[in-house]
């Protein structure tokens, strides 16, 4: 699916990140890493959805553009180092709803789950969905296979919480977190293996449960 020039490419594009650059390697772009990766994250959907029938999505859903938005960045340079998807039932449209993200560089693979960017309002359902249902969060994030593949839940914690989540908050001091997420890592490299799509199926399996959990506390 992938050859060595998919991760070449990144490294070249690292030392001349601009337009001109870009545009003189623009079939070699088309080739070697678009193409691939639109085959590669359609070949992941579909083996998604049969584990999870919530996730509908295509890849055009899924995939993020190479272009960088810089409206607001003091750093300028037009593309992204990486590329990235999210295999999930809202897409990149909707990031709070939990499944897997997907970012490959030439540094490492990084393989993201839960909820990063909650808002108001799906923070305070999660909060509350955690305070009443204490003993099926614990048993999810205390899994041997979950902590064994990702460790532990991260994220930022608030110095307040509503008055109302304080009691469960001291059994379970989790709910402060402002963010549910977790990650796994894998080298640059395996993207080139005839297992990646395997590899990531079995990520996504192990952490379904959690991602269920979070989408059932945000009612979607």
């Amino acid at each position: 699916m992938f050859d060595k020039d998919y991760l070449d490419f990144f490294k070249e594009l690292a030392a001349n990140n601009k337009k001109e650059w870009f545009d003189e390697n623009r079939k070699r772009y088309e080739k070697s890493v678009k193409k691939p990766f639109n085959l590669f994250v359609t070949e992941l959907l579909s083996k998604v959805r049969e584990l999870d029938d919530e996730v509908q999505i295509q890849a055009k859903d899924s995939i993020f553009r190479i272009n960088r938005d810089i409206r607001f960045s003091a750093d300028k340079t037009p593309y992204k180092l990486h590329m990235a998807a999210i295999l999930s039932p809202g897409g990149r449209k909707n990031k709070e709803v939990p499944g897997l993200y997907i970012q490959s560089s030439p540094e490492e693979i990084k393989i993201y789950g839960g909820i990063h960017m909650a808002g108001k309002d799906n923070l305070y359902e999660l909060r509350n969905y955690i305070a009443t249902n204490g003993k099926e969060f614990t048993k999810l994030i205390s899994d041997k296979k979950f902590t064994s593949t990702f460790g532990e839940i991260l994220g930022d914690k608030s110095k307040r919480i509503p008055p109302e989540l304080k009691e469960a908050a001291e059994k379970q001091p989790m709910i402060y977190n402002k963010a549910f997420y977790f990650v796994h890592t894998l080298p640059a490299e395996a993207i080139l293996e005839d297992n990646i799509v395997d590899t990531i199926i079995d990520l996504y399996k192990t952490a379904l449960d959690f991602n269920q959990f979070v989408r059932k506390a945000i009612h979607y």
